[in-house]
């Protein structure tokens, strides 16, 4: 986190219910340390359009998966399409029954996630009832992990890529860090060159200085960094040391996935040569 006085990204000061013109957000009821106020579900629609995507059902909770449909409903929508930003549970698991609910199909990048035969992959794009999603490779914090442009709205869905609070995690082996500094580069771009402003997360406050939120998770990354080279400089050997010197003032209950990072750091500091091959 950071101890300026207004929080990077301009998060807005409550999570759920409606962002944008086209996005409307329905929180799931599974808060943790991880996953912030819950995961947020999101639907998607043109405002004059019957035809309703909906992107991360979320866990596998009925009342949840329920809510999502009822939700669509009263907004005069029907859900015609499921998409995933990546398949953790707390944002995947519920996809299957969510798709039975709404005889839907499920698109994802990884193909053990999908119902029916299409994918999803860099470049596509992705439209219903008018409402038009540009599909964005964005692998780091998974090797999965995409993110879905809205154009019409000036926003992006940014799944655990970017969080509307605090940072993520890079989830080591799967998640590299190296891939994940690329697809924060590739958001960068789109703020500053695709009018992007903001950003619609999977876990936290939607924040509306897209381009802040992605600059400060850049260089937080960068400070990270550097922090865990002077640790191992200094003689730390083991992710959990360095963990516990870098994160000491991080809560206790978030280090095991701190520790994620730590490796997917050293990782990353061993291929560019900045450290010793043999430090694990």
């Amino acid at each position: 986190m950071t101890a300026a006085t207004t929080p990077p990204g301009r998060p807005q000061p409550a999570v759920g219910g409606r962002a944008t013109e086209r996005a409307l957000c329905v929180l799931a009821p599974n808060p943790s340390a991880m996953t912030l106020d819950g995961t947020n579900t999101w639907i998607l629609a043109e405002p004059d359009s019957p035809l309703a995507v909906v992107v991360d059902p979320g866990p596998l909770d009925e009342a949840h998966l329920a809510n999502v449909v009822a939700t669509a409903e009263r907004l005069g929508k029907r859900v015609a399409l499921t998409l995933l930003t990546h398949g953790h549970p707390d944002h995947a698991e519920g996809a299957a029954r969510f798709a039975e609910l709404t005889r839907t199909r499920v698109r994802a990048l990884d193909p053990a996630l999908r119902l029916g035969d299409e994918g999803l992959a860099e470049g596509d794009a992705v439209g219903v009832g008018g409402l038009e999603l540009r599909v964005i490779a964005t692998p780091g914090h998974t090797a999965d992990s995409l993110c879905f442009h809205l154009p019409a709205d000036d926003a992006v869905l940014t799944g655990d890529t970017v969080l509307g609070r605090g940072t993520t995690v890079v989830a080591h082996p799967d998640g590299r860090l190296g891939d994940y500094l690329d697809s924060l580069r590739r958001l960068q771009t789109l703020t500053v060159d695709g009018g992007v402003d903001t950003v619609l997360p999977g876990h936290g406050p939607v924040l509306d200085d897209a381009r802040g939120a992605v600059e400060f998770y850049l260089a937080h990354r960068a400070h990270r960094l550097a922090q865990v080279e002077t640790a191992v400089e200094g003689g730390l050997r083991t992710p959990r040391d360095v963990v516990a010197h870098v994160y000491a003032d991080v809560d206790r209950a978030l280090w095991p996935a701190a520790e994620l990072s730590v490796r997917a750091q050293l990782d990353y500091l061993r291929e560019h040569g900045l450290i010793d091959a043999a430090t694990d």
